[in-house]
């Protein structure tokens, strides 16, 4: 099986597949808090104790880290607790197949290049792509595959955090829809506030990237959501028109093939 690890701001995201190719399918995944302090024993050490029995059964790993404190412990601990391989770790310069067609591809994340790689592959159309995490992405990838750019703003926590923090009288909430947009108290005023608003906000980019993107406004684009607060605002979303949870573990998937069938 291949264990596949997404390092995030915000959350690790682990998922197991069993197979290859179209017969490929996520066995069982987890989330756990980042910490960027770790070291590559300790991160091992909390991978392990997920696995449990089923690490006896992991065969490669294919990974990525935003945090590049991560990153450089992943490079550790991939051949210390997992043997020499065959493992893949994402990074720039590793050959993925999708053309990065922007100023400075070294400076595209690679779960942006995941991302752009499983939304090709599964819906075979033109994409945007929408990461609900630490920020809010939303990416377009091209009909042929190209990674094209995208949007980056601040995500739905760090909003959140941001507000409790910088004003007294608010607290966080449970970010769950009000009974209407008109909220009739402080919590559901906040509620409506944060879950409303980031739709709009969500639709008013996916809006702009569809006018003015050349092909982007064809009825077969496909608006993929993924990213772990995806399904607090996916309902809420009226551009939206599918929602992969687990779209960059994808990703790393067939990133790992790729390189395989490379002999890399």
């Amino acid at each position: 099986m291949l264990l596949t690890l997404d390092v995030g701001n915000t959350n690790i995201h682990l998922g197991v597949f069993a197979g290859r190719g179209d017969h490929a399918r996520l066995v069982r995944d987890w989330r756990m808090r980042t910490e960027p302090r770790m070291t590559a024993d300790e991160l091992a050490l909390t991978i392990r104790g997920l696995l449990g029995a089923d690490i006896e059964q992991v065969t490669a790993v294919a990974a990525l880290s935003t945090v590049p404190s991560l990153l450089r412990e992943m490079r550790v601990m991939l051949p210390k607790y997992f043997g020499a391989g065959p493992h893949v770790l994402l990074e720039p310069g590793v050959r993925t197949g999708v053309p990065l067609l922007v100023d400075n591809p070294k400076e595209v994340g690679t779960d942006r290049v995941a991302n752009a790689l499983a939304a090709h592959h599964i819906y075979g159309t033109a994409c945007v792509v929408v990461d609900f995490g630490t920020t809010t992405l939303v990416d377009a990838v091209s009909a042929k595959g190209e990674f094209l750019g995208g949007a980056i703003a601040p995500g739905i926590d760090l909003a959140v955090e941001a507000l409790a923090a910088r004003t007294v009288t608010l607290r966080k909430v449970e970010l769950l829809p009000p009974r209407s947009v008109v909220g009739k108290n402080t919590i559901e005023a906040l509620q409506s506030g944060i879950l409303y608003g980031f739709a709009g906000q969500v639709d008013g980019l996916v809006g702009r990237v569809r006018a003015e993107v050349p092909g982007f406004d064809a009825a077969d684009v496909t608006v993929v959501a993924s990213g772990f607060l995806a399904p607090l605002v996916f309902d809420e979303c009226s551009t939206l028109t599918v929602h992969h949870p687990y779209l960059t573990l994808d990703g790393l998937r067939l990133v790992y093939e790729k390189q395989r069938a490379k002999g890399l």
